[in-house]
């Protein structure tokens, strides 16, 4: 059974529920509650309830499907069996009106296979108790939001400070209770804060920031006995890395480590030297009138790659977008929308980055940066579509290349000057993704039925079989020739 899924609210203590003297719960069977987490409370009377649970449930039963006469056979020891095989936490019997008292059996069956069970009396309801747990849950996601939104504005402030980079270092140590690292680039240890850990434990760390630097990951996450370790790059190529290691306690400590991370990234990245300055410049010469080419020096680059990137959920803010930029190392940023897009010089290798889906364009010299926020905007669409991280818009010699370009050209736009602007990229994303109408539909936002009736006017526009792979290929063809 693999491991249940983890709601996005705390977990509720099992102890918690049983302390709550309005439900009057008492636990008769199974082991200590005091290491027991609730994550949902579920109510079913199905002799077996397998195929329904998630995994984390406090299963409630009155007892309904008890066959009589109840506790013959191995009818509990199957029962109890299948719950725990489905990840249950806990098993809720209530007393009346089917069963005066818990069936002895039961209580023989949750014992031998470690299921704590509860005695729910008459006057509690289910409903009872399946709001106390959303309550308790409300209450411990209340409280950890609090905790999380107060180390935010504490790292804020140590950031602020005349020496920020060791004031973030001591403050999140504080905050996690444990020990705070920043690696250089050559992996030496730049700054430290909070209680030394073991030898084995600060090496463990050093060889987890290491990994993160030569995989260019942006975090990576382990354990060295009972501590839990983790690293977080500052920003693509950089080569400075956050280590952390501090006692397991509870979700929030990654969201706080992570906004310890993107201060720390601003603090040691190029905006500290004269990359503010070369950008308003570089501004200021294009609204004068300058070239692309003639002001990218400014900014220290030659050819450049564009990347564009979503979030996983919702739309991203300006704080959102910026943070993207310091992970992938520039701090050329625009939040278009609901896209970011970011400049990279290209001796920069943008990786997949943690909520975010990407698209990466070929590098391109500065006058043909449109081309390639075309791409980056088409490797987005693909990524979104096939669901995975990050798409790159690969470019490579191929026997298309064996023909001039001009005639190339003249022969795609020859050939599809039929089709609109909205029929050409239907067609363009429908071929890149082998014919699925649902993903082309995901790709280009639309409904299947939409890509469906613009593929069929494209047939009829172009008089192709569309089914032919010989015309698929003289279209994809066009398609990647068309100026």
């Amino acid at each position: 059974m693999p491991d249940p899924a983890v709601p996005p609210t705390p977990p509720v203590p099992l102890a918690a529920l049983l302390a709550r003297e309005d439900l009057a719960l008492r636990q008769i069977a199974g082991p200590d509650a005091a290491g027991v987490t609730v994550h949902w409370a579920h109510t079913s009377e199905m002799a077996d309830p397998y195929p329904y649970l998630l995994g984390g449930e406090l299963l409630l039963t009155a007892g309904v499907h008890i066959p009589d006469p109840a506790g013959t056979g191995t009818y509990f020891d199957d029962y109890v069996s299948r719950i725990v095989a489905a990840g249950g936490a806990a098993l809720g019997f209530g007393l009346a009106p089917v069963h005066d008292t818990v069936p002895r059996a039961l209580v023989e069956a949750c014992e031998a296979h470690g299921l704590p069970l509860l005695e729910v009396p008459p006057r509690t309801t289910f409903s009872g108790v399946a709001r106390a747990v959303w309550q308790l849950m409300a209450q411990a996601r209340t409280a950890e939001l609090r905790r999380v939104t107060e180390a935010q504005q504490s790292l804020a402030a140590a950031a602020s400070r005349p020496d920020p980079v060791p004031s973030v270092l001591r403050r999140l140590a504080q905050r996690l209770g444990g020990r705070a690292v920043l690696y250089g680039p050559e992996g030496a240890r730049v700054a430290a804060a909070g209680r030394e850990q073991p030898p084995e434990v600060e090496r463990a760390l050093a060889e987890l920031a290491g990994a993160v630097t030569r995989r260019s990951s942006a975090t990576a996450t382990d354990t060295a006995g009972d501590v839990r370790l983790a690293a977080y790059a500052l920003g693509t190529g950089r080569g400075f890395v956050l280590g952390v290691a501090a006692p397991p306690r509870d979700q929030g400590d990654h969201t706080i480590a992570s906004v310890a991370a993107v201060l720390l990234t601003l603090l040691t990245g190029e905006q500290r030297g004269g990359t503010g300055a070369a950008r308003s410049a570089a501004l200021v010469r294009l609204l004068l009138g300058a070239t692309p080419e003639e002001v990218a020096p400014l900014l220290g680059a030659g050819r450049l790659v564009v990347v564009h990137g979503r979030p996983e959920q919702g739309t991203p803010d300006a704080v959102a977008a910026s943070a993207l930029g310091a992970a992938l190392g520039s701090s050329l940023v625009d939040l278009d929308d609901d896209v970011v897009r970011v400049l990279l010089p290209t001796d920069t290798v943008p990786a997949a980055y943690p909520g975010w889906t990407l698209g990466v364009s070929a590098p391109a010299e500065p006058a043909a940066l449109p081309g390639a926020d075309a791409q980056a905007a088409r490797a987005l669409a693909r990524a979104r579509a096939t669901r995975v991280p990050l798409v790159r818009h690969g470019e490579r010699t191929g026997l298309a290349d064996l023909l001039p370009a001009g005639e190339a050209e003249a022969y795609a736009r020859a050939l599809l000057a039929p089709l609109t602007p909205a029929l050409t990229e239907t067609l363009r994303a429908w071929l890149s993704l082998h014919g699925s109408w649902d993903r082309t539909a995901v790709a280009l936002s639309v409904h299947r039925n939409t890509v469906r009736q613009r593929i069929a006017r494209c047939a009829a526009l172009l008089d192709a079989d569309l089914d032919d792979p010989d015309v698929r290929m003289e279209l994809w063809f066009a398609l990647g020739r068309r100026p």
